[in-house]
């Protein structure tokens, strides 16, 4: 017996409703998944990017939204989509120069933070998004294996690996 949880069904439902030209419809799918593609962006660019390429994302999102099959299949879909940005981001960028490794300036609040998301960066991209969604934007493993299309053990299993790498390159670098 196929059990159709609710939120699924909803969802399903503002994707057509998008598909049909309801920009409101395309909103609210916006709200549902902003967080989510913060979260994978956020994986892969630093944070300016992300907030950048997420804009770029949902654009690119609405305008190739009717070519969607499958209602149902829209977070994997869009996560997708982020994904190529990120990787189209990295293509396009080219660092003329080095910069200094002492630039004036003073000591950032969040540095710490920083430090940490570029460890995560540095980790296999398979626990990278997992650990981004779960720890910078708070989503519980059961949202993250809904919006994203994995299954919650796949969740588990990446959150746990990747928690002990963390861990492990947090201690080395003590």
């Amino acid at each position: 017996m196929l059990l159709t949880s609710e939120p699924r069904t909803t969802e399903a439902a503002l994707v057509r409703a998008a598909q049909a030209g309801d920009r409101a419809a395309f909103g609210a799918l916006y709200a549902q998944f902003a967080s989510m593609i913060h979260g994978i962006l956020l994986a892969h660019v630093s944070y300016t990017d992300a907030e950048d390429l997420m804009q770029d994302v949902f654009i690119r999102a609405m305008e190739q939204l009717r070519g969607l099959r499958e209602a149902g299949a829209f977070g994997g879909w869009l996560a997708s989509i982020a994904r190529r940005a990120a990787f189209d981001h990295h293509r396009r960028i080219r660092l003329l120069t080095d910069l200094p490794d002492a630039i004036a300036g003073g000591e950032r609040p969040d540095g710490e933070a920083f430090e940490v998301l570029a460890i995560i960066q540095r980790l296999p991209e398979s626990y990278r998004e997992t650990l981004v969604l779960r720890l910078v934007e708070g989503m519980t493993g059961p949202e993250i294996a809904e919006r994203t299309g994995l299954t919650q053990s796949s969740v588990r299993v990446n959150l746990c690996r990747g928690m002990k790498l963390l861990r492990e390159q947090l201690e080395e670098k003590r």
